[in-house]
């Protein structure tokens, strides 16, 4: 028997003849397509040349400005230099305003004067509004100081001379730093002597920075009393709290460990509490003690 295909000899050969049709077709598009991706990254090889170009076009351009910026600075004349300075002193200026804006709720307040601004410095301690200061500043170059009410002995000048030129907010804050710990050592020692003047049994001796303290003072304990005598030193100028405490017993060489106990504690009080509280806090002891043997 013959075979299937002998019996339809052009369906092979039609078969045949769309295989060979479609690859030639393939073939052809593939060559057509060839010299498109080659144009293309021709094309874009010239775009990266031309903007190559660009490139050291504006370089070399940039180069040849500054040059220009240097030789026209070197040779400017002194009109421009004024103008220059008088930018600058505007600049100052705007930095002083916006810090008085900055630091008001801060204590620091300010006006326009003639010269230039008047700076106040109004100190608190506790939520108490102390004692004000100014500090009268002429704008100009250099900036300087025409007249203030700063104490004596608060360093004004050493504060001016690190800050005041090269950045006015730091100091005006510095400045308030120091009046502002000042007043807080001046009411936390006047409050001793006004309020709490029954423990004192001597005058409170201190030196008028207020940095340096000294007095002796009584403390109930079990219905006797006993005498303490307290040393405070502030060596930060900034700060309303001693850095260095020292309490010993007059008299008295060597203390039970009982009393040594009382004796670190009341300098650790006077170490983080503000020196009325401490002498409140003695006073609601013996109060409390007094209620206990009533009781």
């Amino acid at each position: 028997m013959e075979p299937a295909n002998t019996l339809w000899p052009g369906r092979e050969c039609k078969g045949g003849v769309l295989v060979h049709l479609e690859r030639l077709e393939a073939q052809t598009n593939r060559k057509f397509e060839e010299p498109t991706v080659r144009e293309k990254e021709s094309s874009l090889r010239t775009k990266i040349r031309e903007l190559q170009q660009q490139r050291d076009k504006l370089r070399a351009e940039v180069k040849r400005r500054r040059a220009r910026v240097k030789e026209s600075s070197a040779k400017e004349d002194p009109s421009k230099t004024e103008i220059s300075e008088q930018e600058v002193l505007e600049k100052q200026w705007r930095n002083v305003k916006g810090t008085l804006q900055a630091y008001h709720f801060t204590g620091l307040s300010g006006k326009l004067t003639s010269r230039g601004v008047c700076v106040y410095f109004s100190t608190a301690f506790e939520g108490n509004l102390l004692d004000s200061y100014f500090v009268d500043l002429v704008i100009a170059k250099p900036l300087r100081i025409h007249h203030h009410s700063i104490p004596v002995f608060i360093p004004l000048e050493k504060i001016a001379t690190a800050h005041l030129q090269t950045d006015v907010q730091r100091f005006l804050f510095s400045l308030w730093e120091y009046l502002n710990a000042y007043v807080g050592r001046k009411y936390q020692a006047d409050q001793l002597e006004s309020d709490f003047q029954a423990f004192l049994t001597g005058p409170l001796q201190r030196n008028t920075l207020g940095n340096l303290l000294s007095f002796t003072y009584k403390v109930e304990q079990r219905r006797q009393t006993f005498s303490f005598r307290a040393r405070l030193l502030y060596e930060d100028l900034t700060a309303a709290l001693p850095t260095d405490v020292t309490v010993t017993r007059p008299g008295v060489e060597a203390s039970s460990p009982h009393w040594e106990q009382h004796r670190a504690s009341h300098e650790m009080l006077f170490r983080t509490k503000p020196l009325h509280q401490v002498f409140a806090s003695f006073s609601k002891e013996t109060e409390r003690l007094d209620l206990s043997l009533v009781s």
